[in-house]
């Protein structure tokens, strides 16, 4: 699949060809459950990357709101 990302970028699931991916999905940005989800995420993407993992977050927020939650919550994905 191909969707729009934050930071004006295009994410294809082709491209993580050879890696892992994780694709998690949350109802809403800056909202308690989901920004606990991604920061547990976030707190733990060295790991992921060892083991040569993609996080990759998706909802149906607009991406301005994604660009916001991302860098208020420091977000590497």
């Amino acid at each position: 699949f191909q969707a729009p990302a934050t930071s004006g970028q295009t994410v294809e699931l082709s491209a993580f060809k050879g890696q892992q991916v994780v694709i998690y999905f949350y109802p809403k940005d800056n909202t308690p459950g989901c920004t606990t989800q991604g920061q547990d995420f976030r707190d733990h993407i060295a790991q992921f990357q060892a083991a040569n993992t993609v996080v990759l977050g998706v909802s149906r927020d607009s991406l301005k709101t994604h660009e916001n939650f991302k860098a208020k919550q420091s977000f590497p994905f």
